[in-house]
């Protein structure tokens, strides 16, 4: 599989970024010939989503190519969708109100770069914010309502410039470890799909035990696929994979429904897939 990172903002990424191939918007628009119809996972850093904007026909054109584009087009659509937003952020309500509690003014914002920000007390509702809506830079904003608990009121993705430059740091380390993250340590080969396989190491009666989960992962290998291990806490990167092996008991008010949701709203195959747990558990 073939990452590219596509900004129309090439001198910032590619001089904060390493080991990771930065290419120019336009050229990716343009020059077809130069990517595989298959096989490539599209990271688009462009400086704006909005309708027929460049980073808008980034993710269209990354779709029609048989990319996978990073947001998809379905995400750009939700982020411009408020009430959308506000239905998604419902499954982040604890983390808003814990992670906000100390907060005193009645607006607040918080800056989302690869799931991270600034503060560490926020670290864990930027990760799970980044996780609904999976675009690489965003700026969340909250209100606090009459009853002195606090809503999301609007998310948007954000450009490079847009980030203070107080931030920057972190900015570019956040990303850096985003390209580089741990599951790549499984250091595969190559192939055109890549097959996510979500366990539970702490479920005691799983579904598939770990002998079960390695044979699905070789029978993944003899049909040109790659295998992913991947646990509860990598949400976030549902997206990026071709398919989704829900290996670990599945309930509707539970964290393997929202894995199965995400994977189906974002184009990815997924068994079991959302209905099927609905009629399964009812």
């Amino acid at each position: 599989m073939r990452h590219l990172v596509v900004t129309d903002e090439t001198s910032f990424w590619s001089q904060n970024l390493s080991g990771v191939e930065v290419v120019d918007a336009r050229a990716y628009i343009t020059e077809p010939e130069r990517w595989p119809s298959r096989g490539v996972k599209v990271f688009n850093l462009c400086s704006s989503y909005r309708y027929q904007a460049t980073g808008y026909y980034v993710s269209l054109l990354a779709s029609a190519r048989g990319h996978r584009p990073i947001p998809s087009v379905a995400t750009i659509q939700d982020l411009k969708a408020s009430e959308i937003v506000r239905i998604r952020s419902g499954e982040v309500e604890d983390e808003i109100q814990r992670s906000l509690k100390a907060i005193k003014p009645d607006k607040f914002e918080l800056n989302i770069y690869f799931g991270r920000n600034v503060a560490k007390r926020h670290d864990r509702l930027a990760g799970r914010l980044h996780g609904l809506l999976s675009a690489p830079l965003l700026r969340a904003r909250f209100g606090r309502k009459k009853d002195g608990s606090w809503e999301l009121v609007g998310i948007r993705a954000i450009a490079s410039e847009d980030i203070p430059e107080s931030h920057r740091e972190l900015a570019i380390e956040a990303g850096q470890a985003y390209f580089q993250r741990r599951w790549r340590s499984q250091k595969p080969k190559q192939t055109a799909y890549d097959l996510a396989i979500l366990v539970d190491r702490d479920e005691e009666e799983p579904p598939s035990d770990e002998r079960a989960v390695q044979r699905f992962a070789k029978a993944a290998k003899k049909l040109g696929m790659t295998p992913w291990i991947i646990e509860k806490d990598d949400y976030a990167h549902v997206a990026e994979f071709d398919a989704l092996l829900i290996r670990t008991t599945t309930q509707v008010h539970h964290y393997t429904y929202r894995f199965a949701r995400r994977a189906a709203a974002e184009g990815v195959v997924v068994v079991d897939d959302p209905a099927s747990i609905v009629r399964c558990t009812n």
